[in-house]
């Protein structure tokens, strides 16, 4: 690799998430300056001229700004669900409102190791008390061989609150998810044609323990005879300790039909521990995990995926 092209690789990855981070500052920055002003409803000038009725109006103006009510359409939401942790590689089972940046490092078949920074997951957003909303902008992959390195895919996804039960309620999810991505990457570092991912999503908890159950499908919009269709099924099982310790055993398995992986399945066991999330600033909050996928079938495009996340939920 030559120095030129060494240095076009590191401006593209910082461009291509540029924007990504300059708009979660910026909501940060919002929501950050919102919790400041809830911390302290009763600062006022120094020479305590301000009116108390005028101080009145003006604080009921700001709690029914657009932001404001955005706010309490998520705490409600929030309110509505079991407080279940974002499994390490499933999708999780409730409405969740974070910004999330996942990095990974896995060993394909010839033990040659593949990085990839963003790992499709980027802004969570809760925009209804029944919905959510996650835009995931193109992950960055660095490969350790004569493949060229690049951008993915463009991915979203949707999800629904069909039902949901509180802690000492039943304590339970069910919600329909539709994700896809978009071809925005290269092949073979994205997927060269648009994918529909419909998925039902279901968890239960039972006191300390948590489980959560997704089972969908990938079919492509085009190229379904060389992508195949897959149906994808995993569950995660966790263990609530103090609130702030999560430690977790998820499967992860892939059902191939049609196009060069045929008739094949692969399934990975990943340990994996959530700590978090601990308070930063206002509604700001931290939470960082990890795991690692370990190959349990004869058949896999990978192997010994090691995964950290981190979560900043808002």
């Amino acid at each position: 690799m030559s120095v030129d092209t060494a240095i076009l690789r590191r401006i593209q990855l910082r461009a291509g998430y540029g924007n990504a981070v300059y708009v979660f500052i910026v909501l940060l920055r919002l929501i950050s300056s919102d919790a400041r002003a809830q911390s302290f409803p009763d600062e006022n000038p120094s020479d305590g001229t301000v009116p108390e009725q005028m101080s009145s109006s003006q604080n009921s103006a700001t709690n029914n700004d657009w932001l404001h009510i955005w706010l309490r359409k998520v705490d409600k939401a929030r309110a509505s669900q079991p407080h279940f942790v974002s499994p390490i590689v499933t999708t999780h089972t409730m409405l969740v409102q974070q910004f999330r940046y996942d990095m990974s490092w896995q060993q394909d078949p010839v033990a040659v190791t593949t990085a990839n920074y963003g790992a499709s997951r980027g802004l969570e957003i809760i925009p209804t008390t029944h919905f959510e909303v996650g835009l995931f902008p193109p992950n960055y992959l660095v490969r350790q061989r004569n493949v060229p390195d690049g951008f993915g895919d463009f991915s979203f996804q949707v999800q629904f609150r069909a039902a949901s039960a509180t802690e000492g309620q039943g304590d339970y999810f069910i919600g329909l998810f539709l994700g896809g991505s978009l071809p925005t990457g290269r092949p073979p570092n994205g997927l060269g044609h648009s994918v529909l991912s419909p998925t039902l999503g279901v968890g239960k908890g039972f006191g300390p323990w948590a489980i959560q159950n997704t089972i969908g499908a990938n079919l492509p919009v085009t190229g379904a005879n060389l992508l195949g269709r897959a149906i994808v099924f995993n569950t995660a099982v966790d263990y609530r300790i103090k609130g702030r310790l999560w430690p977790m055993i998820e499967q992860n398995s892939t059902f191939w039909s049609g196009g060069v992986s045929d008739g094949k399945k692969q399934v990975f066991l990943t340990p994996g521990l959530v700590i978090g999330p601990f308070p930063v600033v206002g509604r700001l909050g931290f939470a960082v995990g990890g795991g690692v996928q370990i190959a349990v079938t004869q058949f896999h495009l990978y192997n010994h995926r090691w995964i950290l996340s981190l979560r900043f939920p808002f």
